[in-house]
């Protein structure tokens, strides 16, 4: 995976090369990303879905994350960002049906380790239940939802704790369950990306509604 090419853009986001995964999370090259979240309606309420990453994963290994994503390497276009949600959740959607919410910058760092994105960021509308998602155990051990507004709250209303109601694949044994989260229980995106994700998703859920 490390060896993986991916295209390299400088500040402009102009393409000055190709990078190996390895030498542009060394580097700090900019790169293009797939996001995909998923967003569902269920009885008057807005809800947000996240995955949970296998305990085994290199980087954030068991926080919770965006639904689908994945990096775009370099023969790929941004339309081969889906199979990301088929490899990850084990379901599929087709391209035609997702809401582009734009292309989102930000950085990431820890220690040796910077991770500059030039991400796509896409909205899906699902009616997938639970029980239809089969993750990758590789990449993704559970699936997650929380309600729109309390995920809101948590990142910027000054809640501390909310509810996640999913299930865990424990030895291909799926166990229903439901946690108790922090702030510190998810990926570190930056505030300004969630903020961004957040306001879109609000909005293109009241337009779904007219």
């Amino acid at each position: 995976m490390e060896t993986e090419l991916l295209n390299i853009f400088d500040h402009n986001r102009k393409q000055i090369g190709v990078a190996s995964r390895e030498e542009v999370h060394k580097q700090g090259h900019w790169h293009e990303t797939f996001h995909c979240w998923f967003v569902s309606r269920e009885k008057d309420q807005d809800y947000i879905y996240f995955q949970y990453r296998s305990k085994e994963k290199k980087d954030y290994p068991g926080l919770l994350d965006i639904t689908a994503a994945g990096h775009l390497l370099s023969h790929e276009s941004v339309m081969d960002g889906m199979r990301e949600v088929e490899e990850e959740l084990g379901i599929y959607v087709n391209f035609a049906d997702l809401v582009p919410l734009g292309v989102i910058d930000y950085i990431a760092e820890k220690e040796n380790f910077i991770d500059k994105e030039l991400a796509h960021v896409f909205l899906y509308h699902s009616n997938y239940s639970l029980e239809e998602f089969s993750p990758q155990p590789e990449e993704v051990t559970g699936i997650y939802r929380i309600a729109l507004e309390e995920f809101y709250g948590l990142w910027f209303g000054g809640t501390e704790l909310i509810e996640a109601e999913g299930f865990q694949v424990d030895n291909g044994i799926r166990i229903p369950n439901s946690l108790d989260v922090r702030k510190t229980d998810f990926v570190p995106h930056q505030d300004y990306y969630y903020k961004r994700v957040l306001h879109s998703m609000r909005e293109q859920i009241v337009q779904s509604k007219v």
